[in-house]
């Protein structure tokens, strides 16, 4: 049988190899290819560089697609303005990411957005972020430090594909200080134990999912092979 092919989302930032030292680069965590691999999947990178055009022809040649984590989504995509939290705004990400979002919904691509792809999903469907979690739930529980993936406790929602995919009560690996508050269009999949929005998912579409935690960062691959699966259908 022949495996689903992957597109993953990638960051444009300098990195560092054999001789070369800061050199721009599209780059991502070997973490999130291999837990596409994992899933039964073949993962393509997809750089940050892709207008509404380069996105439809892409996705003409990809059964399911991944938005990756990385950093804040300008509010302006979303109507507000920056909090003093909210920072290091990326346009060539947000530019890009929502050019495959919105070919993606067109032809109802299997789509799994991971943290700041599931809020990039609520913002593509004219939602909106809560932009600093701290501020609602009066703790840094979700993101404690740079590099670190803190454990947070969630609970699944029955009756959703998460729920069907994980067990009733979990813990995940977190790093995000934003978080989805209007999404519409899809319904809520987890919640963390203070109330912060851990996954979502359009019961409608055959696989149109985000998780707020960084699954790739385990070796629960689920997920990713409910993904593989839907792109396989």
């Amino acid at each position: 049988m022949t495996r689903p092919v992957v597109g993953i989302t990638t960051y444009r930032d300098p990195a560092s190899w054999g001789s070369w030292q800061q050199v721009p680069a599209d780059v991502l965590s070997v973490r999130y290819t291999d837990s596409v691999r994992a899933g039964g999947g073949i993962p393509v990178l997809l750089p940050p560089v892709l207008d509404p055009d380069d996105a439809a022809t892409v996705l003409e040649r990809l059964d399911a697609l991944v938005i990756a984590g990385g950093a804040d989504i300008d509010p302006a995509r979303y109507g507000q303005r920056p909090g003093p939290h909210t920072t290091g705004f990326r346009p060539d990400r947000d530019r890009s990411e929502l050019a495959l979002l919105e070919s993606a919904a067109a032809r109802d691509l299997p789509t799994f957005g991971i943290c700041r792809g599931m809020q990039l999903m609520a913002v593509q469907a004219k939602g909106s972020l809560v932009q600093h979690v701290p501020d609602v739930v009066q703790s840094d529980r979700h993101a404690v430090g740079p590099g670190v993936y803190a454990p947070v406790a969630a609970r699944t929602v029955p009756g959703t594909r998460v729920a069907a995919l994980l067990d009733a009560t979990l813990t995940v690996p977190c790093h995000h200080h934003q978080a989805v508050d209007e999404h519409p269009g899809m319904v809520p999949a987890a919640y963390a134990q203070d109330g912060t929005l851990e996954a979502m998912e359009d019961p409608e579409r055959r696989f149109w999912l985000g998780v707020q935690w960084h699954p790739e960062t385990g070796t629960d691959v689920r997920l990713f092979a409910a993904l593989v699966d839907a792109a396989r259908r």
